[in-house]
């Protein structure tokens, strides 16, 4: 299935938010950083009267993942990745695997590439075929898990996207918020074409730091960073991602996924009738279908609750709307609010029918 029609494609969950209003738009996980990492971040912000050094933060990550060095990029936030990538190919066929984060798409389109799009269906769960893409494609890009519909797209399937001549792009972004990452191919070095593409922004509470990395071969590498000024990754977010690869900071990371699994269980048990869930959620938000979704999601925001649209993703409407997952009082908080605006919609209905 193919959508081709426009997007607002660099809207994003931040746009939602504004003051007094509890944010439900963007995945970043409530709490962050936590006191240990402040303390490493304030202590490298005293160090950065030097230029940054990556070696140690390439080194970490590498060892993380079992990795050498060399198919180690680190980057200003995942997001950097993608216009790399849109500048040091020319691929003869993109193929964006929607509804996605649509960042990817932006920077190819911006780059001059013509872009295609598979669309999964919600009647399929939003779950991937790999028959459905195109066997000339030689540069595939899909999330997993996938922001916005949450879905976790078996690695197996993933595998299957690859071959000979074709660059596999696998956003894991939101990979870490899923116990053990049972499906992530960060850690895989006989897939070829493989670009795996992390994140510290969600786990971790550093969106503003712009820290991410991507793992692949050297030689892709080594043409990616090509595209980079010096010193891209500041001295701040070298310290974090050297101490967010450590193993007790990756145990930490594991337990937050595992709590994820109890408050995303409480956030569905509370919703109530009238909204579908859409797709199988696995990290750390959720995507819903509501009815008449964009006045539902003004009502809430009157109520003072931001949430994220869904129109600005491929295969999604103005009645899908992303909720992100937080503690189970908030989450129920939530739900109730929802719950006070559908009654207000459907008695405002009624009495708008009876005249």
């Amino acid at each position: 299935m193919t959508d081709q029609r426009h997007h607002d494609l660099r809207h994003h969950g931040d746009a939602e938010l504004g003051p007094g209003l509890v944010d439900l738009a963007v995945n970043v996980r409530a709490g962050t950083p936590p006191p240990w990492l402040r303390a490493v971040l304030h202590e490298a912000l005293d160090s950065s009267t030097g230029y940054p050094d990556a070696g140690p933060a390439r080194a970490a990550v590498a060892a993380a993942h079992h990795r050498d060095p060399a198919e180690v990029l680190l980057t200003a936030g995942a997001a950097e990745t993608f216009v790399l990538l849109a500048h040091a190919l020319t691929p003869r066929r993109a193929v964006m695997v929607h509804p996605s984060f649509t960042e990817p798409e932006a920077a190819l389109r911006a780059a001059g590439h013509p872009v295609s799009r598979v669309v999964l269906r919600a009647e399929d769960g939003f779950r991937l075929d790999p028959a459905a893409v195109p066997d000339d494609a030689d540069l595939v890009v899909v999330g997993n898990p996938t922001n916005p519909t949450s879905v976790l797209h078996p690695a197996a399937d993933l595998v299957a996207l690859a071959r000979p001549g074709r660059m596999l792009v696998v956003d894991e972004a939101f990979a870490d918020t899923v116990p053990g990452e049972p499906e992530s191919l960060a850690d895989r070095r006989d897939v070829p074409g493989l670009l795996v593409v992390r994140s510290l922004t969600k786990t971790w509470g550093l969106a503003g730091l712009r820290v991410g990395y991507a793992l692949g071969p050297a030689d892709l590498v080594a043409a990616l960073a090509a595209r980079q000024p010096h010193w891209p990754v500041s001295t701040p977010a070298l310290a974090a991602l050297v101490a967010c690869t450590t193993a007790a900071a990756r145990a930490e990371a594991a337990l937050a996924a595992a709590d994820l699994i109890d408050r995303c269980a409480a956030l569905l048990d509370a919703l109530p009738a009238g909204v579908t869930v859409q797709g199988r959620p696995r990290s750390s938000f959720v995507l819903l279908r509501v009815p008449g979704g964009q006045i539902v999601r003004q009502e809430l925001r009157n109520r003072g609750w931001a949430t994220r649209r869904g129109d600005t993703f491929p295969g999604l409407t103005s009645d899908h709307i992303r909720v992100a997952v937080r503690d189970e009082a908030t989450s129920r908080a939530f739900a109730a609010a929802l719950t006070d605006v559908l009654r207000t919609s459907a008695s405002a209905g009624v009495a708008e029918t009876s005249r």
